[in-house]
């Protein structure tokens, strides 16, 4: 799978995603770093099909309304600390990959995975 890791969540997790064996991309990284703007975003990831992970709902909106997100990963975690969502991707990653495998749009909270389609 290939993640494209939006700009509220940390670098660190691109670093855990990389050690794990993922191609991941953070914004970072890209051009105009944390300021890319979220239509590039999109494109990217219908181009080269990458799921995006973001906290940002307005892709959720994009998804559903416009269908202009190859996948999405939403982190609904509230305010977390960076260990502890890195150790919520550790222990979801499989299973997020397994649902992103056939849905486009899972969103991850403090309490696991919901697939939503």
């Amino acid at each position: 799978m290939r993640w494209l890791i939006d700009a509220q969540l940390p670098m660190r997790l691109a670093a855990h995603l990389r050690q794990a064996g993922e191609e991941t991309l953070h914004t970072l990284e890209m051009p105009l770093g944390n300021r890319t703007p979220d239509n590039a975003i999109k494109q990217l990831s219908l181009l080269q099909e990458y799921i995006v992970v973001t906290k940002d709902s307005d892709f959720v909106d994009n998804l559903l309304l416009h269908g202009n997100v190859y996948k999405l990963l939403l982190v609904s975690t509230g305010n977390i600390t960076n260990d502890d969502l890195i150790e919520l991707f550790r222990v979801h990653l499989q299973a997020m990959s397994e649902a992103l495998s056939e849905s486009r749009f899972v969103e991850l909270t403090r309490a696991g995975l919901v697939i939503h389609w």
